[in-house]
């Protein structure tokens, strides 16, 4: 047993970066040291299969990409719900942070980091598929999933709905959206060229496979989603028309129980009908800009758009109590921070609402916390290190996880930099200040009590540029 178990000493522990392969498995290290026998009955010799799963279960999840390759049985173990079941009722689980990435050749890929051991993991690529609503479409290629990015950039498709739509025939894959539900990621919709996509495809981090599951209702890029009662929302985005990109009010929400969708009320954009004139009802396009689980409540901060014009409209509020739509309250709509193209970038930890307000000059973005009392957004951190790259898509993501808020984004060196927000409390005093741990990023110090940016870990990913994330606590 302590043979076995020494795979999972120095180099399990190590940081280095590991590629999973397409089948689950990692690169295989030299074993002819363990003593093992792989036509035993058992997990471990002389030892019941539940009291050995009982001790498995207790190992960090981090190694078990190696204790994958003892047997096939020890695999077929680290790849079962039984396993995972004992962890969950053991207090067990671990939050990973999963990122999705888009290199240089558009090519989209997903890596894993377990905050705690800093250990990086490459997920298996999605699958190369073309769903059957799309290869029926009629357009020429042969579009895959493993050669497409997401390199539509959002003022392209504004323009495309003032009628300037002659360049999404030669747009890649792009646009799709990302949640997490019930353990496993969601890839929902995008383009294919000209073409909306229904698809929906899923990772279970069990199985370490991703598999196709059923399709949304309709063709959706650019769709919000959140999470609420452990059920997946969709709501908004743009689809392909015989007029080119047109925004929509609908929204639909899968369960991943029983793997369907159902249609939920549309979203009734009242502030959008409140514009003076049928010309400017026209020229303007509702859209929804973000969706945060709030409160019991889907909470959806809205726009209008004219390009290169965006006007915040405010939002609404959707209670699957009721199943119906309420008028966001103004000063939280109106109040939302938007990022590039009125994207809203928001995560509720501890219960509270948060916000990233980005700025053009570097260290200078902010967090605010929604004041529910008083109706306003307030700023909880002053000051954000991230730098201005204005070029990207996506410079900065944010996400929560082990209690903190956690920002994405390059460093100085331009490596992915995963920083935690934490308060460092001296003297007592109020937190008005913020100082980074990292020697790539620079310090505020200031005050007693300081929001002091931890870098949990930076890897370098080459040109590679962020597009989301996702957090899975299994």
């Amino acid at each position: 047993m302590g043979g076995v178990l020494s795979l999972v000493g120095p180099k399990c522990r190590t940081s280095e970066y590991n590629e999973m392969l397409n089948n689950g498995s990692c690169k295989r290290q030299k074993t002819s040291s363990i003593f093992y026998d792989e036509e035993s009955p058992r997990l471990i010799p002389f030892l019941p299969d539940e009291l050995s799963i009982q001790i498995l279960a207790r190992l960090p999840r981090y190694c078990y990409c190696n204790l994958r390759l003892v047997s096939k049985k020890w695999k077929a173990t680290f790849e079962s719900a039984e396993l995972f079941k004992v962890r969950k009722e053991l207090g067990l689980t671990e939050e990973w942070l999963y990122v999705l990435i888009k290199d240089e050749a558009d090519k989209l890929s997903w890596h894993a980091l377990d905050p705690l051991s800093r250990n990086w993991q490459r997920l298996p690529p999605m699958p190369n598929v073309v769903c059957a609503e799309e290869s029926k479409s009629g357009f020429s290629g042969l579009w895959l999933w493993n050669v497409v990015g997401s390199g539509i950039k959002i003022a392209e498709v504004v323009r495309s709905w003032l009628g300037q739509n002659d360049t999404l025939d030669q747009m890649p894959f792009g646009g799709c959206s990302v949640s997490a539900v019930d353990g496993c990621l969601y890839v929902l919709g995008g383009f294919s060229r000209a073409t909306t996509m229904r698809c929906v495809w899923r990772f279970d981090p069990i199985s370490n496979k991703w598999s196709k599951t059923t399709s949304m209702s309709k063709g959706r890029a650019y769709c919000k989603t959140s999470i609420l009662n452990n059920k997946l929302y969709v709501v908004g985005g743009v689809s392909q028309g015989r007029g080119g990109l047109t925004p929509l009010q609908s929204a639909e929400v899968f369960d991943p129980c029983t793997g369907t969708w159902s249609d939920v009320p549309s979203m009734p954009f009242s502030r959008a009908q409140l514009v003076p004139t049928a010309y400017l009802s026209d020229l303007l396009k509702p859209i929804a800009t973000g969706m945060t689980s709030y409160m019991g409540r889907l909470f959806v901060p809205q726009s209008l758009y004219s390009w290169p014009f965006i006007v915040d409209v405010g939002g609404e509020i959707y209670d699957p109590e009721t199943n119906s739509w309420a008028e966001m309250p103004a000063g939280m709509g109106e109040g939302w921070p938007a990022r590039q193209a009125g994207t809203k970038l928001s995560v509720v930890v501890d219960g509270e609402l948060y916000a990233f307000d980005p700025s053009t000059s570097p260290n200078s973005g902010k967090i605010k916390v929604y004041d529910q009392k008083e109706d306003t957004w307030k700023v909880a951190i002053g000051k954000v290190p991230v730098a201005d790259y204005t070029e990207s898509e996506s410079p900065y993501l944010l996400t929560g996880f082990h209690g903190k808020i956690h920002v994405l984004t390059k460093d100085a060196n331009r490596n992915i930099a995963v920083m935690q927000a934490d308060v460092q409390d001296n003297l007592g005093s109020p937190s008005c200040s913020t100082s980074v741990s990292s020697k790539s990023l620079h310090e505020h110090p200031d005050s007693s009590e300081t929001v002091f940016w931890k870098v949990i870990d930076s890897k370098d990913l080459g040109s590679a540029e962020l597009v989301g994330c996702q957090v899975l606590d299994v």
